[in-house]
């Protein structure tokens, strides 16, 4: 259990604007990012279908954000997949990774356009080369929300991703998100995993960017 300070109300006074250089783990995300070999298993009426996919995710770092004592520096992102068969978008999603410094707490918050949310949670260190997080329906600290038919017809028990850094400077991911399906008798395992390479360098946060301005000018 977490020790919280009686004082939850004063802010921090040492707060860096710099964000990209208080992210930890996370530093090697900011920015943009694609692949087009990414392989999506997901259940169907006549048994699991296994999809390639074409997939962008844009990492931008935000302004540090302050609960109180607690100083969080994140990046916001939009991830958004098409395939080849297809124009139209097959998955959309956007969110926060955000990364504690003082306690290595690092988390995913996601939000995907079918009426669903999570806010998935676990430790790590700013050197690591493996970040995981989790999510379990039904809790209140690291917990899934669903709309009403997703709760019948496709309910999510449990998310996890696994983030791995790759020594070429590429960034893999496998996402495992265990499912209940209306109908049929045992779990569902539906995994997304790919590999992105870089398209974009990172841009400065908003604060860090009117500083460095600023600094031109003088």
């Amino acid at each position: 259990m977490p020790i919280f300070p009686e004082d939850v109300f004063t802010e921090p006074t040492d707060v860096d604007p710099d964000t990209l250089a208080n992210l930890g783990p996370l530093r090697r995300l900011a920015g943009g990012w694609q692949a087009r070999k990414g392989v999506d298993l997901n259940p169907k009426a006549d048994g699991p279908e296994r999809r390639a996919f074409i997939e962008t995710i844009q990492f931008d770092p935000i302004d540090p954000q302050a609960n109180g004592p607690q100083l969080l520096y994140g990046l916001r992102y939009h991830i958004h997949i098409t395939t080849e068969e297809e124009d139209i978008t097959f998955h959309d999603q956007v969110g926060y990774w955000l990364w504690e410094p003082k306690t290595g707490v690092v988390m995913q918050t996601l939000a995907i356009p079918r009426g669903q949310v999570a806010l998935a949670g676990g430790q790590a260190r700013p050197d690591d080369d493996r970040i995981v997080v989790k999510a379990e329906r039904g809790q209140t600290e690291y917990g899934i929300c669903s709309t009403a038919f997703l709760e019948y017809a496709f309910r999510t028990d449990s998310y996890q991703i696994e983030v791995v850094f790759n020594p070429d400077g590429t960034w893999s991911y496998t996402t495992d998100t265990m499912l209940t399906v209306h109908g049929q008798d045992a779990p569902f395992a539906h995994r997304d995993q790919n590999t992105l390479s870089r398209i974009s360098d990172p841009k400065p946060n908003p604060w860090k960017a009117i500083l460095d301005a600023r600094a031109a000018k003088t």
